[in-house]
């Protein structure tokens, strides 16, 4: 019970800081509930398109290579992808998609509930430390990547021009940024006993790219309530 516990309470945490951002015109906690289950639905399907993949590794020779395969083809990509398809299906249309926070929001909902089902399954299988240090990185990265592709989403749906342009940059930016921020965490896990200056380099390295996610996060959030069409 404590790890499902330590599982969920990041992802709840987030989303009701995500929530009561919108200080202007709140979602319908229903619509929110449905991109969140839109994020465990797309969480499941990710794990049955990869399912017979499973226990084989990639050999290519190359522990950079082998990084990119694997945070790319393996992560970024396929989850990513599904969680747009989601959010697009459940959100574009919906009238309660009217201004420019909304996007992040719902974004972020759909990340969250991928995020949700997979730290289950790895804090389950992999204890209470795992648990703790996907509270700190994995579950709010997810929810990062959601911020960057709701941003786009928004900009897709409300400015006049460039709608394919931004709704491209809504997933390919949030594929970029998965795939970057895994890379890393595989490279060093694959290049462990090589060399201690290439680890300290790649520590460091993870640390500066998560910092500048959360700031480049953090300011698109300001920009888009900023542009709120309810304030007063």
């Amino acid at each position: 019970m404590m790890l499902l516990f330590i599982s969920v309470l990041p992802v709840i945490i987030i989303l009701v800081y995500i929530y009561y951002k919108d200080r202007y015109e709140k979602e319908p906690l229903g619509l929110l509930l449905r991109a969140f289950l839109g994020g465990v639905m797309s969480a499941v399907v990710t794990l049955l398109l990869l399912l017979p993949f499973n226990g084989y590794g990639i050999q290519t020779g190359n522990i950079v290579a082998g990084a990119l395969i694997k945070a790319f083809g393996w992560a970024a990509v396929p989850e990513e992808s599904l969680k747009f398809i989601f959010l697009y299906w459940i959100i574009w249309k919906n009238r309660n998609f009217n201004e420019y926070y909304d996007g992040i929001v719902y974004a972020v909902s759909v990340s969250l509930g991928f995020a949700c089902l997979e730290n289950i399954l790895y804090v389950t299988q992999n204890g209470l430390t795992v648990g703790i240090t996907r509270a700190f990185l994995s579950v709010p990265a997810h929810a990062l990547f959601g911020v960057v592709m709701g941003y786009f989403f928004s900009l897709a749906r409300f400015k006049n021009t460039n709608t394919f342009l931004n709704l491209s940059k809504s997933l390919l930016y949030a594929i970029i940024l998965h795939g970057i921020y895994d890379f890393l965490i595989f490279l060093f896990a694959d290049s462990a006993g090589y060399s201690p200056w290439l680890s300290m380099f790649l520590v460091i390295a993870f640390f500066i790219f998560v910092a500048l996610l959360w700031r480049s996060g953090f300011r698109k959030i300001s920009r888009h309530i900023q542009l709120s069409v309810f304030r007063g």
